[in-house]
């Protein structure tokens, strides 16, 4: 088995290096996509043996969608420039390496919020679809929320141990810019499907949110940064209804 890691960029020089670091002792192939950063961000990359291709961004899925057609191998191991494997996961993805068991693998994700590792709000252990045979699966173009999925829906997908360490947010200001994105990419794409909003749910829904994931989901487990965190998944929230709620009245004014 051969493996292509795949990465898409924009401005990740504070990232881009440690994340590749940790690829390099498990993969065979290191795939960058990068949507013309003014950084050193391909300049890094490079240097640190990465493959870079340039693409204008059109949204997550669709770059990562090229990022994975570029790779030579049919093994695909898609990172995001702030993730590191662990130790323990870079010895899972060798030991599948030496004797695969399924056709793709679900992978841990712990994410660190401001300094703290967040064990619970939903969070973690937020298993993703990132190492498959891309000859068994596909990965959505959706402009965010984007995943893998195999192409058979009864295909077994096998578990890797070991976490991704995702370096999220380094401050409360990264997490509120990182929301006015993908709120803008996610409301404009449900508007695109014909999907509105009621006032009830900008109202209330949000409200809903912040007590299942601060409750139900433990976040009162993680302290302190849990609660922000539960009151930042509930804004976003309120910010993509609102949004989708907007964006779905002036489509409506424009149709008539």
């Amino acid at each position: 088995m051969k493996i292509s890691s795949v990465i898409i960029t924009y401005n990740e020089e504070m990232n881009i290096a440690r994340c590749i670091e940790a690829l390099r002792p498990v993969v065979d192939e290191i795939i960058v996509v990068d949507s013309y950063s003014n950084d050193k961000t391909v300049e890094i990359a490079k240097s640190l043996g990465a493959t870079v291709f340039y693409k204008k961004f059109g949204g997550f899925g669709d770059q990562k969608a090229y990022a994975v057609a570029q790779a030579a191998n049919d093994w695909i191991l898609s990172v995001d420039a702030d993730e590191i494997l662990s130790p323990e996961l870079q010895k899972s993805i060798l030991e599948v390496k030496n004797n695969p068991q399924y056709k793709g693998y679900y992978i841990n994700i712990l994410t660190n919020y401001c300094g703290k590792w967040i064990k619970h709000c939903g969070w973690y252990p937020n298993n993703k679809l990132r190492f498959l045979n891309k000859h068994e699966g596909v990965i959505n173009t959706n402009k965010v929320h984007e995943g893998f999925h195999m192409n058979n829906n009864q295909e077994p997908i096998g578990r890797l141990k070991g976490d991704l360490l995702h370096y999220s947010y380094n401050t409360i200001s990264d997490h509120n810019r990182k929301i006015q994105l993908y709120t803008e990419l996610s409301a404009k794409n449900s508007v695109e499907k014909g999907r509105s909003i009621s006032l009830f749910k900008v109202i209330f829904a949000p409200r809903w949110i912040f007590l299942y994931h601060y409750i139900i989901r433990g976040g009162i487990l993680d302290g302190y940064w849990g609660y922000i965190l539960c009151k930042n998944i509930s804004y976003e929230s309120f910010i993509k209804y609102t949004k989708i709620r907007l964006y779905s009245r002036q489509k409506l004014h424009l149709a008539n």
